[in-house]
C-alpha cells in the first residue's frame, strides 16, 4: 500500500447503527489498518452532510440516499459524495406516543392494537380530527432523504392516508423522544435506541420496524467525497477494511453484548445499555405493558439469509432512486444511465476484500487501486 493519511476524521450519529465505527475504535480495527481515526459525534444528518462537504470531516456514517442526494444536488449544493461500503440494514421503527395509542384504540373501539400496526387504524383518528377541525397528525423522520421518510410514507399509503392528511417534520434523532413526550410530535420514524427509549420511558409504542415494511434494505453507508477516495485511494480501503472487519465481529450475539456496552458510553450514545441492546439482540420492546416482539433482523452489520451484505451494489441504489422519485423527490428522467455507478462503488469494495485476503494470506485475482 502506498502511504496512508493517517489522521482521520469520521463523523457520525448517535445511533445503535453506528456501531460498526465505534467498534472499529474501540477494538483497535482502525489502528490496526494504520489509522488514527476521530469519531465526532454530530447532532443531526444536515450538519453531517454539510461536515463532509467542506472537508472537516474525511468520511462519515450516513444514510444509504445521502450520498445520491449529495450528487444530484437535492438540498444542498451538488457534490460529489461516493459510498463504497454498506455498514448496515433495517434498523428503524415507527413509534406513536401514548396519547395516539389511546385515541386510536378509542377511535376505532378496539382495546389493544395488533403488532405490527396496520395504518388504516389511523383512517378514523384522521377524520375525526378534521370533523373536529383539530390539528393534524404530526409525524417526524430524520432527514428528508432518508429510508425513514419513504417507509413513514409507505407505510400510510398502505393504510391509504393521504399524505396531505398529515404533517410530516424533520427532528434530529437525539431530540425524538423529547419531541415525542411534549407533544409536539404524534409520532416518529428513527432508528435505535430512541424507540426503546420511548417505551422503556412510557410514552409510546413501538407500531413497527423497517423489516415490517421493507425486509433487508440498506440503512447506512459509509460516505466520502469522491475527490478525497482519489487523492488517498489506499487510505479509503484501510478505513473500508477496518469497518468490515467491526460488521463481522458484530455477527456473534456475545459480541452484541458487548457493543452495546461500548455504544453506552457518554461519548457515543450516553445512553443505558437496557435501551440499547434489545434491537442488537433482535428485541423490539413495543409498549412498557407490553411483550417485545421478536425481530431477528432488527440490525445486521455484515450477513443476512441471502449472504454478504456490506456490497455497495448497484442495483441497490437503482432501488433507492425509484424510492426518492416515488416520494417526488426527483424525475428519473434526469438520472444518467450511469449515475448510480458513479456513487455506489462495488469495485471499491472488492479490492477492499482483496486487500482483507491478501492480509489473510488468501490468494485472489485483484485488479490495482
Amino acid at each position: 500500500m502506498s502511504q496512508l493519511k493517517r489522521t482521520i476524521n469520521l463523523g457520525f450519529i448517535p445511533l445503535t447503527d453506528s456501531a460498526p465505527l465505534i467498534v472499529a475504535k474501540e477494538n483497535g480495527y482502525f489502528e490496526k489498518w494504520g489509522l488514527d481515526v476521530e469519531l465526532l459525534k454530530q447532532n443531526s444528518w444536515a450538519t453531517l452532510r454539510d461536515k463532509l462537504h467542506a472537508g472537516l470531516l474525511d468520511a462519515a456514517q450516513m444514510l444509504a440516499p445521502m450520498p445520491i442526494a449529495s450528487a444530484l444536488g437535492l438540498g444542498t449544493i451538488k457534490t460529489s459524495v461516493i459510498t463504497p461500503l454498506v455498514l448496515s440494514l433495517n434498523g428503524n421503527a415507527i413509534t406513536l406516543s401514548e396519547s395516539l395509542h389511546q385515541e386510536i384504540l378509542k377511535a376505532n373501539q378496539i382495546t389493544s392494537i395488533t403488532l405490527p400496526m396496520a395504518a388504516y387504524l389511523l383512517q378514523n383518528v384522521v377524520n375525526l380530527r378534521k370533523q373536529k377541525g383539530a390539528p393534524k397528525l404530526m409525524f417526524a423522520n430524520v432527514f428528508p432523504f432518508s429510508c425513514h421518510y419513504y417507509q413513514l410514507l409507505d407505510w400510510l399509503a398502505s393504510g391509504q392516508i393521504n399524505r396531505d392528511d398529515v404533517d410530516i417534520v424533520v427532528v434530529p434523532p437525539v431530540n425524538m423522544v423529547s419531541h415525542l413526550e411534549s407533544g409536539e410530535i404524534d409520532g416518529f420514524c428513527v432508528g435505535g435506541p430512541w424507540n426503546a427509549k420511548a417505551v422503556r420511558s412510557g410514552i409510546g409504542i413501538t407500531a413497527l420496524t423497517s423489516f415490517d415494511i421493507w425486509q433487508d434494505s440498506p440503512e447506512k453507508v459509509l460516505g466520502l467525497l469522491s475527490s478525497f477516495q482519489q487523492q488517498h485511494p489506499d487510505t479509503v480501503l484501510a478505513i473500508c477494511a477496518a469497518l468490515q472487519e467491526a460488521c463481522q465481529w458484530l455477527e456473534t450475539v456475545p459480541n452484541r453484548f458487548e457493543a452495546a456496552r461500548l455504544l453506552s458510553k457518554v461519548k457515543y450514545l450516553d445512553a443505558s445499555i437496557d435501551v440499547i441492546a434489545p434491537s442488537l439482540l433482535g428485541s423490539c420492546l413495543t409498549h412498557i405493558e407490553r411483550s417485545p416482539r421478536s425481530i431477528p433482523s432488527y440490525n445486521q452489520f455484515s450477513a443476512n439469509r441471502n449472504g454478504t451484505i456490506n456490497q455497495p451494489e448497484l442495483v441497490r441504489g437503482e432501488w433507492l432512486i425509484k424510492q426518492m422519485h416515488q416520494a417526488g423527490q426527483l424525475n428519473m428522467e434526469d438520472i444518467p444511465d450511469d449515475f448510480i455507478a458513479s456513487v455506489f462503488r462495488p469495485d471499491i469494495y472488492q479490492n477492499m476484500r482483496c486487500l482483507l485476503n491478501e492480509n489473510a494470506g488468501i490468494k485472489s485475482k485483484c485488479t490495482g487501486t
